[in-house]
C-alpha cells in the first residue's frame, strides 16, 4: 500500500476523470430534482400530501462533497502516486461503482487511501495499518480517514509452515476469527472488523517484499474467513495485490479458492466470496 514516487500522467488522468464523473453525476442530480420539482404546480407545491412530501433543496444540494473534493485536489496536484497501476486500480472501482455506498475494508494505508474513500463517498472505509508512525503522517493530511493500527507475529520465512497448518483441522472450519483456534486468524483487530459485514475488502498489506517483513498470510486467511463468517448472507468482495509474488499467490488460491476467482489484472486478484452461514458444513474450497 505504500507509494513510489513516480509520474504517470494515465493514472493521475484516470483519478482526475472519475472525480468529475463524480462531480458530473451529483450535478446532473441536483438539477433533475430540481427540474421535477419546478414542474409541480404551485398549488400542490404548497399543500402537503398524504401520498408525497415535497421539499426545498437547500442551496448546499449543488456542492462537491467536501471528501471528494479534496480528493481531487490532492490528486491533481501531487507528484506521488498509488503503487497500483491504472489497469489494476480500475478492477477495483468497477466493482466499487456498483456496490457503493458499502462498507470497504483496506489492508493497508498509503496515498491512494484518499481516492478509496472518496470513491466509497457515503459509506464507511476503514484502513487497517501496521505503521503507528506511518498512520500519524497520513492523518496530519488526510484527518477524515478512519484508520488503525495493527500488529502482526508472522514473518514472510514462516509463510510455508503457515501454508500447511492453515489446511489443518483448526483452520479449516468456518467461524469467527475472533475464536478460531487457526494460528492464521487475526484475532486482535478493532471489533468494527469482526462486526460489520463487508462488501468490498482489499489486502494491499502488511509488509511482505523482504524475509523479516510480517507478510500478507494472516490477512489474506483472515479476509476469506470474514467473507465465509458473513451473518446474513451474501457475497464479499476480495481483491489482493501483488499476487506476483509467492505468498500473496499462493496465499490468495490456497484460502480464497481458485474456483472463487473472478478476474486477474497484472498483480490484482478478484475473488468473490459467498457466505457459508447457511452451510457451515459446505467445503472449504468448491
Amino acid at each position: 500500500m505504500r507509494p513510489k514516487t513516480q509520474n504517470s500522467l494515465n493514472l493521475k488522468l484516470l483519478m482526475l476523470g472519475m472525480f468529475v464523473a463524480f462531480f458530473l453525476l451529483f450535478v446532473l442530480r441536483s438539477s433533475f430534482s430540481s427540474s421535477n420539482q419546478s414542474s409541480i404546480p404551485s398549488t400542490l407545491r404548497s399543500t402537503s400530501s398524504n401520498n408525497e412530501k415535497v421539499t426545498n433543496c437547500s442551496p448546499s444540494c449543488n456542492k462537491i462533497p467536501p471528501t471528494v473534493a479534496h480528493a481531487i485536489i490532492h490528486y491533481t496536484t501531487s507528484t506521488i502516486i498509488p503503487q497500483q497501476t491504472l489497469k489494476e486500480i480500475s478492477v477495483t472501482s468497477k466493482i466499487l461503482e456498483k456496490k457503493s455506498p458499502c462498507n470497504l475494508l483496506v489492508f493497508g494505508l498509503g496515498h491512494d487511501s484518499l481516492m478509496w474513500s472518496a470513491l466509497n463517498y457515503g459509506g464507511r472505509t476503514i484502513f487497517l495499518e501496521e505503521d503507528k508512525s506511518w498512520i500519524e503522517q497520513i492523518k496530519r493530511r488526510f484527518p477524515m480517514l478512519e484508520s488503525y493500527h495493527v500488529t502482526y507475529d508472522s514473518k514472510v520465512t514462516q509463510a510455508n509452515e503457515l501454508l500447511e497448518v492453515g489446511k489443518g483441522p483448526e483452520c479449516t472450519p468456518i467461524a469467527d476469527p475472533r475464536y478460531s483456534m487457526c494460528q492464521l486468524a487475526l484475532k486482535g483487530l478493532p471489533s468494527e472488523v469482526y462486526e460489520i459485514k463487508w462488501d468490498l475488502i482489499m489486502v494491499d498489506a502488511p509488509t511482505g517484499y523482504y524475509d523479516d517483513a510480517p507478510g500478507r498470510m494472516s490477512a489474506i486467511y483472515t479476509a476469506g474467513m470474514i467473507a465465509k463468517n458473513r451473518e446474513g448472507g451474501g457475497v464479499t468482495d476480495i481483491f489482493v495485490h501483488d499476487v506476483n509474488r509467492e505468498v500473496e499467490d499462493k496465499f490468495s488460491r490456497a484460502f480464497l479458492c481458485d474456483a472463487y476467482m473472478k478476474k486477474q489484472e497484472g498483480r490484482i486478484r478478484h475473488f468473490r466470496i459467498p457466505s457459508y452461514r447457511s452451510n457451515l458444513n459446505q467445503p472449504f474450497c468448491p
